[in-house]
């Protein structure tokens, strides 16, 4: 059985969730009061991940804490048809990429709101935006051609690397209505069979 470790309002654990709900794996879920607890610092979960990062997966003797990581082997080892990932992986490795870096700029600045750390976002919010221009540019772009996912037809991880951070802009202070081609997008991936919500996303 796949153990999750994740806290709620964490983006990248959502990234998590809506991957095993996606692909219908049987999981169970461990909640971490990361915030105000900070019990991933806590002595008994860095025997899990040393630096207390989040989401923790456990598969079997597997122990991964890392939401790419996750979404990976999630993908190469429990999708027989191989249309995560398989079909275009150095393109979705290339998102991934842009995932982790929405991840560490608008996710991070999003948090820094939420928990009201007093922290300046402006830096992050600075970082994040030319990202959500290339985002919306390659989206719009992909659309002219029939495709309305990442990297094609279908929805891969890189759908999903991309889309937890994104859709939770608003929450960083960042208005969507400058990007039609990633609401549009966003509007897609709720579509996906599978599609769970969490506080601050809706179902379209």
């Amino acid at each position: 059985m796949i153990r999750l470790h994740h806290y709620e309002l964490s983006a990248e654990c959502y990234k998590v969730r809506l991957l095993l709900s996606m692909l219908g794996l049987a999981h169970e879920t461990v909640q971490v009061d990361m915030y105000p607890g900070a019990a991933h610092l806590s002595d008994s979960y860095r025997r899990l991940s040393p630096l207390g990062r989040l989401p923790v997966v456990e598969d079997g003797d597997l122990v991964l804490d890392d939401a790419n990581a996750i979404l990976v082997h999630l993908a190469a080892s429990h999708d027989p048809g191989g249309t995560w990932f398989a079909r275009a992986p150095g393109q979705i490795a290339q998102w991934l990429g842009y995932g982790a870096a929405l991840a560490a700029s608008l996710g991070a600045a999003r948090l820094m709101d939420c928990f009201d750390t007093g922290m300046d976002s402006a830096p992050l919010i600075a970082r994040a935006l030319p990202i959500l221009d290339a985002l919306d540019r390659h989206l719009w772009l992909e659309a002219a051609e029939g495709h309305f996912y990442l990297c094609g037809t279908g929805p891969t991880i890189a759908d999903i690397a991309c889309f937890a951070d994104t859709v939770l802009a608003e929450e960083a202070g960042v208005a969507l209505r400058r990007y039609p081609a990633v609401r549009r997008w966003h509007d897609r991936v709720r579509m996906i069979p599978g599609f769970i919500v969490m506080p601050g996303v809706f179902p379209r």
